[in-house]
């Protein structure tokens, strides 16, 4: 470690160095760790060695966490059998299961030279706009990809439930909403009357898919070319309905006068989502007669997870220092009529 720096967060240094050195060809510590932007709350760096060989390192924060959260275990298993094939992630190099080196599992990959996008500035200052129908091309071919892979051929067959994708996401987030609307003193009627409507209309899922969960420019890496050069991100992935995770990826992809303005997408040279739509269907065959259903889906669940997050603000389990709370109350009516306007073509 650079003793310039301050401790890592999470890392006792000396020993996972030294498990690094027994584990990972081509690394010789000492490092010098730089935290990665972003991940989840993940504790991520960047380790590079004196003879200027670079990696990644992962492991969950701090703390006390839910059973299933920041799963380690997980995005090592996905990153492992996506590897061989054509979705790009990162190369996996080591898995740490033991709590004793630094007091949680860690997994160690290999560093990809690119850069996720979060903002309209980013793109303006990296990708300019002739480039911009390539990112979104290799975005969309990426998910297509990953979609078309069979989980038990690839080793990922027991990765979750295969059945009811959508049935059980509806089950969790109006739970998540019922048990929300006290602490938040806000209960759209909308979000049960879609909810049922929901349930009442779940189209048939078809073979199970890997489902990233959170498939966004966020979480993937764009190379010099303008291209995926890897997805990052996989703890919350599971097996289930592609048609879902397709939508939500759509959901996220902003175009120019929607008042989303610091969305990476909302500028000239991407194309729109209805572009983007055909060419997963095109390079996947899938029917997507029924892609309002889902995008609807993935509003009204938008719209639960936001209330859910505005009721802890409300109850004071959350510090709201610096958090503009009306604003993300409004934010869970917009999702909502987000939702109605892609249900109301299947009424």
């Amino acid at each position: 470690m650079d003793p310039t720096e301050t401790e890592p967060e999470g890392y006792k240094v000396d020993a996972v160095e030294a498990w690094i050195a027994d584990n990972v060809d081509g690394l010789t510590p000492p490092f010098t760790w730089t935290r990665l932007q972003g991940g989840h709350s993940n504790l991520t760096y960047r380790i590079d060695d004196t003879q200027g060989r670079a990696a990644v390192i992962r492991r969950p924060p701090q703390g006390v966490l839910l059973p299933k959260a920041h799963d380690m275990s997980r995005e090592w298993a996905l990153i492992s059998a996506l590897g061989p094939t054509e979705v790009p992630v990162a190369p996996a190099l080591a898995f740490c299961e033991s709590p004793d080196v630094t007091g949680a599992w860690f997994y160690v990959m290999g560093l990809i030279d690119g850069r996720p996008l979060y903002s309209a500035e980013e793109t303006e200052a990296r990708h300019p706009e002739d480039s911009r129908q390539t990112i979104a091309w290799s975005f969309m071919d990426v998910l297509a990809d990953l979609h078309s892979l069979d989980p038990d051929v690839i080793g990922l067959g027991d990765l979750g439930k295969k059945e009811d994708y959508v049935g059980r996401q509806l089950r969790t987030w109006y739970r998540s909403w019922t048990s929300s609307k006290d602490d938040a003193d806000y209960d759209d009627p909308r979000a049960h009357e879609m909810r049922d409507f929901l349930a009442a209309n779940i189209p048939d899922q078809g073979p199970a898919r890997v489902v990233h969960g959170d498939y966004g420019l966020h979480n993937c890496l764009l190379g010099a070319d303008h291209r995926i050069a890897a997805v990052v991100d996989w703890e919350i992935s599971t097996l289930g309905d592609p048609l879902a995770d397709l939508a939500y990826a759509l959901n996220a992809w902003a175009e120019p006068n929607e008042g989303r303005e610091g969305s990476p997408t909302a500028l000239p040279g991407f194309p729109k989502r209805t572009d983007l739509a055909a060419r997963y269907g095109q390079r996947t065959g899938r029917d997507l007669s029924m892609l309002d259903y889902y995008i609807g889906f993935n509003w009204w669940k938008t719209a639960c997870i936001i209330h859910g997050v505005y009721a802890r603000y409300c109850a004071g389990k959350k510090s709201a220092v610096d958090v503009d709370v009306d604003s993300l109350r409004a934010r869970i009516g917009k999702a909502l009529d987000d939702a109605e306007a892609a249900l109301a073509s299947l009424r």
